[in-house]
């Protein structure tokens, strides 16, 4: 293989290549693979167990069945496009059109297109670290330089380092913003939002905001969006999803929100991707924002039992550090204290003897930076399973309690 192709340097950028340099899958698949192998509770990937809702499915049969079956229009089905303007109102009091609005492949196509279509080749993409691992590889796609800025935990909670943010945004052509935030669970609140994008302004960066989790907030966190903070910036750039929300993480329903002129530039690059996508799916998604929000209650409800679950049980294992999630499906377990093992070795050993599965953290990391040596012996386990599963869990990890000795 020539190393200087654009899958090496991409597979590389999000840490997917092996010992011996060859392109592997990506963590999530790994673990998953892992889990399935030993059958363990997979509590690594973020694919919901609690089953998608039956008005979801009746929708989408109907639509089918009306024939919507054929190539939606580019920017997306009406209904959706009308659907997801209504919603900004309503939640954010943030007024926009249907020209501000692309429907995607998922938030990850929408990422990437933006961070292709905005980043220039040779600029930068400033992001906080530990990250999603498609903005690596998105920024290799774009020829450009991702720079990342340490997430540090006091004990509590997630922040970033703001004086190593302070220094590094005025060299950079867009950050990106993931809050509420995988894997942390961290929340930014409305001060450090202002202090992001006033840093945005001052260095004249495009500011993308990763906000996938918007629906998934415990209280008392709030999510802020930032461009209702700021609705007559052309520099933002919103993205969210259904597949959280609505537990259709399969379906790849997504959309991005932005003044139209840039709108238009991230969908002439978007369109050669896939063009258009789940022409039945959209409608049902659009009803669903319309009339079925309350899901969006019970779904955040349910987390959060199955959430205090797992902190329940993570606090009776002795000399472990982790947090308690504001948002989203993970928390960040770190093990260095009670093991020499790295996170690949432990979470073997977790899985072949204890039954469960998580994810490296040091893979959600650039290859080798401060943060992810700091990482090292780090775990995300995530709760978005039923209840009764995560009660398992917590059995399991009950018995890791027990045998703490295992871990040397």
């Amino acid at each position: 293989m020539n190393e200087q192709t654009l899958p090496y340097r991409v597979s590389e950028a999000a840490g997917l290549l092996d010992a011996q340099g060859k392109i592997r899958g990506t963590v999530f698949g790994e673990m998953s693979t892992l889990a399935a192998q030993h059958g363990a509770i997979n509590v690594g990937q973020g694919a919901p167990s609690s089953p998608t809702p039956d008005f979801l499915i009746d929708d989408v049969a109907h639509f089918m069945r009306a024939g919507m079956n054929q190539y939606a229009p580019p920017t997306g089905v009406p209904e959706l496009l009308d659907a997801i303007v209504a919603q900004r109102s309503r939640r954010y009091n943030h007024t926009v059109t249907r020209d501000h609005v692309l429907v995607t492949v998922g938030a990850t196509e929408a990422l990437t297109s933006a961070i292709m279509a905005l980043v220039p080749a040779g600029g930068v993409l400033l992001t906080f670290e530990p990250f999603y691992d498609s903005y690596a590889a998105a920024c290799e796609m774009a020829g450009a330089r991702l720079v990342t800025v340490p997430l540090v935990f006091d004990g509590a909670v997630w922040q970033p380092d703001w004086d190593a943010f302070d220094s590094a945004v005025g060299s950079a052509d867009a950050v990106l913003l993931n809050t509420p935030h995988n894997p942390t669970g961290m929340v930014l609140g409305r001060d450090d939002l202002v202090r992001v994008f006033q840093a945005c302004e001052d260095a004249d960066a495009w500011l993308i905001t990763d906000e996938v989790y918007e629906y998934l907030v415990f209280d008392p966190a709030e999510h802020v969006s930032v461009a209702a903070l700021f609705p007559d910036s052309p520099r933002i750039v919103t993205v969210s999803s259904a597949g959280k929300t609505f537990n259709v993480t399969g379906w790849k329903i997504g959309w991005l929100v932005a003044h139209p002129q840039v709108r238009q530039q991230i969908q002439a690059l978007k369109q050669f991707f896939s063009y258009t996508s789940g022409t039945p799916l959209q409608p049902a998604i659009a009803q669903a924002l319309n009339e079925h929000e309350d899901f969006a209650q019970q779904n955040r409800a349910e987390l959060k039992r199955c959430r205090d679950v797992l902190m329940e049980s993570l606090e009776r294992v002795p000399g472990i550090t982790f947090n308690v999630p504001a948002a989203g499906y993970f928390t960040v377990v770190d093990f260095a204290e009670v093991t020499m093992r790295d996170s690949h070795d432990l979470n073997e050993l977790l899985t072949t003897e204890f039954g469960f599965t998580g994810i490296p953290v040091n893979r959600l990391c650039r290859t080798g930076s401060p943060v992810a040596q700091r990482l090292e012996h780090a775990l995300r386990l995530s709760f978005c399973k039923t209840e009764d599963e995560m009660r398992e869990v917590a059995t399991r990890i009950d018995r890791l309690a027990q045998n703490m000795d295992a871990l040397k």
